[in-house]
């Protein structure tokens, strides 16, 4: 390939672009976007990043398979569902200044929507642990209106759809040690470092 024909591929690589942004931004302004997605950077790489016009619906770690978590969206939600990064981009803001330790809450609003019955109830109690600070799964499950369901609020936790921002990695077992993750242990204790947690 010449210089000319690498030029104009890079032309329209860059027009093509600009038009799937464009056309993006008219379907959500249009109301015809019922889930948009994006990725966002982070430590353990790209994060997809998934939201509604009600909130955040949907955060997956990059090693979950993206067109698996968009089949699981278009099932759970809608088929509607479209790459929309502005949709995100408050997440992605956000995310940014958490990872770089200048965020300590998260302000954006949540979509339980992938979620039902007490596993939503035990994400709601999650959500309100405070940076910093961890929770026993006991405490959780009585959050949640079950003092002695502490093992279904372990399998709950083990199914958030939103980790990091309803902070799954923040619950621990009775007597202190790390439990289980979702994102897996490695992800846990970095998360919980750079909380200064441990």
């Amino acid at each position: 390939m010449n210089e000319l024909d690498r030029l104009r591929s890079t032309d329209v690589d860059r027009a093509s672009r600009r038009a799937v942004e464009r056309f993006a931004a008219r379907a959500v302004k249009g109301g015809l976007v019922d889930v948009g997605f994006g990725f966002a950077d982070s430590p353990f790489g790209r994060l997809l990043v998934a939201a509604t016009p009600r909130g955040l619906v949907r955060l997956a770690y990059p090693d979950a398979e993206p067109d698996a978590v968009l089949e699981e969206l278009a099932a759970g939600l809608s088929p509607r569902v479209l790459a929309a990064p502005a949709m995100v981009d408050a997440v992605r803001r956000q995310l940014d200044e958490y990872f770089a330790r200048r965020r300590r809450r998260f302000a954006v609003r949540l979509d339980l929507g992938l979620t039902h019955g007490f596993t939503r109830q035990v994400l709601r109690a999650t959500a309100r642990i405070p940076f910093g600070t961890v929770a026993t799964y006991a405490d959780v499950a009585r959050g949640a209106g079950s003092a002695r369901a502490v093992r279904a609020a372990g399998n709950a936790l083990g199914a958030n759809p939103i980790p990091i921002v309803v902070p799954c990695h923040r619950v621990v077992r009775t007597g202190g040690a790390l439990g289980g993750y979702t994102g897996g242990l490695e992800r846990k204790e970095f998360l919980l470092r750079l909380e200064g947690f441990l």
